[in-house]
């Protein structure tokens, strides 16, 4: 329903996601033979993954979830709880100074997610030359620490001040029924759900 009736065209979704956007474009097609009379209610929505980071890894290298307790904390705890967790991704057991491989490392997939291209080729380039786990866990640490630290007192400040949460939410949840009503009213009485009173 909340891709279906925004009549989104593209859905950036992680690769693990897109049976969802196929469901929905099930849907959206059955509901527009059904009752559509000619008209398309519903866009056929269509996935948009980002090949180079489809599945962000946790800490063990499974899919990043909360069900899994491998997430990385961005901004509870603050520095410090984010280099503890970036110290637990688990690594393989080459020594400093051994070639590393960089297309099985759930920490090199976090550090390109955070870097530019260019960085990213840098890191992996050291890795193939040796660079130890802990330096890299510190570079990982580094590279997310400078996207994420200076938005830490926003979070600091929305955390302290649920009514402007509140406020923020309910100001896009009007935006957003202001968008979907009157497409919701047209599919209800597409199917035959009126109002009572309302003209056959």
């Amino acid at each position: 329903a909340d891709i279906l009736m925004f009549n989104a065209h593209q859905v950036p979704v992680g690769r693990d996601q897109v049976q969802h956007i196929e469901m929905a474009r099930d849907m959206a097609k059955s509901f527009n033979h059904l009752f559509g009379q000619g008209r398309e209610f519903f866009v056929l929505p269509e996935a948009v993954i980002d090949e180079q980071m489809a599945l962000l890894p946790g800490l063990d290298g499974r899919k990043m979830s909360k069900s899994y307790d491998n997430v990385i904390p961005l901004f509870e705890g603050g520095a410090k709880a984010l280099k503890e967790a970036i110290a637990r991704i688990v690594t393989h057991s080459k020594l400093p100074g051994e070639p590393k491989d960089p297309d099985n490392s759930p920490l090199v997939t976090l550090f390109n997610a955070f870097a530019t291209p260019t960085q990213a080729a840098a890191f992996r380039q050291e890795l193939l030359e040796g660079l130890a786990w802990g330096e890299a866990k510190q570079r990982l640490f580094d590279m997310v620490d400078h996207h994420i630290g200076p938005k830490r007192a926003r979070y600091a400040e929305l955390m302290a001040n649920p009514q402007a949460v509140e406020a923020i939410l309910q100001a896009g949840a009007a935006k957003a029924r202001a968008v979907a009503q009157p497409l919701v009213q047209a599919a209800r009485a597409a199917v035959g759900i009126r109002p009572l009173g309302a003209a056959q």
